[in-house]
């Protein structure tokens, strides 16, 4: 994971062109860093309480702060433009294309302090300014895997190299789905939420054995294909073993950590004959069910116990609850007598 800073100068070419940035002052210090979301407006340090300063945030100087330096004289302004600066402040930005005032540009180059103009309104510009800053600053990693939005939900493909990721991608976009990264998946942090994308020098692109590189946006065309998408569910690719356990009700949910969110995490293994595109795509499909209310498993555990009890002799003590696994759902077929479908089967 990175370290959640960036410098002014990121700031300024990331957000130059939405907000019409320009540089006025302080071009030195552009590589100051800002390690905060958060803005600060400094109408207390201004006026000369500059105890509470986070050097470490965006300084935002609207028509209430530069009004107030207009009313003091230059001996005073200017010692109040300096008492502010000297607080070490890593960019201040200027909104609704204000003039500002000789002082506060002198000592900005002086102090090598970014000094940044914007025409947006305070409000608006302020509003864009945490977008960004939220973006910029947001926790990050990368991961090996792919991610495709499957009926809109983020799945994040993930296994040992060679074990048919970019395959099962590409039977998903065939099926009408959508590809975000593949190979590696950059991933940060947005709140609770974790959005992932491929970098820009492989937008678009997948690589398979024995075909080489794609341009999926190309072959299938530019609906193929996203930016970005929020990641809701896992997907672990293993080869069949044997001897491992996997989940056959799905009762269990399973999370992994990432960023320190949790994810939902299911384990598929893969061997010949498996349609493992159309798993994962069932899987998103059954996440979706599941986050309405509707949980095959859980229902049909919970017919299975309605029947014990409804089983349960009045003179005898009722049979111990069953316990939520697989023995509890095979059991099932013992409950109801075996029904002859041989007429609907003729009609």
């Amino acid at each position: 994971m990175t370290e959640t800073q960036i410098t002014a100068r990121t700031f300024l070419e990331h957000a130059k062109e939405p907000l019409e940035l320009s540089l006025l002052a302080g071009s030195g210090g552009l590589d100051r860093v800002l390690a905060s979301s958060r803005i600060q407006k400094p109408g207390l340090a201004l006026a000369g309480y500059t105890r509470f300063v986070h050097h470490d945030r965006l300084q935002i100087l609207g028509e209430t702060e530069l009004s107030y330096l207009e009313t003091l004289d230059e001996r005073t302004r200017a010692r109040s433009v300096r008492q502010f600066l000297e607080c070490n402040v890593a960019c201040i930005v200027i909104t609704k294309g204000l003039e500002p005032p000789p002082e506060l540009v002198e000592t900005c180059d002086a102090y090598r302090t970014p000094l940044i103009r914007s025409p947006v309104r305070s409000s608006v510009c302020i509003r864009k300014i945490l977008t960004y800053l939220d973006d910029l600053l947001a926790p990050r990693c990368s991961m090996h895997g792919v991610l495709v939005d499957v009926n809109g939900v983020g799945v994040l493909i993930v296994g040992a190299s060679g074990i048919g990721k970019s395959e099962c991608a590409l039977d998903l976009v065939e099926r009408g789905h959508r590809l975000v990264a593949d190979d590696v998946v950059d991933i940060r942090r947005r709140g609770e939420d974790l959005v992932g994308q491929a970098s820009a020098m492989i937008q678009h692109l997948i690589e398979v054995r024995g075909l080489g590189i794609l341009n999926i946006a190309e072959l299938f065309g530019v609906a193929a294909t996203r930016l970005h998408k929020r990641i809701e569910l896992h997907v672990e690719l293993e080869e069949w073993r044997s001897t491992s356990a996997y989940d056959r009700v799905g009762l269990e949910r399973k999370y992994i950590d990432i960023l320190g969110v949790p994810v939902l995490s299911l384990r598929v293994p893969v061997s010949p004959g498996r349609h493992v595109a159309g798993i994962v795509e069932v899987a998103a499909r059954n996440l979706l069910l599941q986050l309405r209310g509707h949980h095959a498993a859980r229902d049909l555990n919970e017919r299975i116990r309605r029947s014990h009890k409804a089983s349960a002799s009045p003179s005898r003590p009722p049979p111990p609850e069953p316990e939520e696994d697989e023995t509890t759902l095979l059991a099932a077929a013992s409950l109801d007598p075996p029904t002859d479908h041989i007429e609907d089967e003729v009609e």
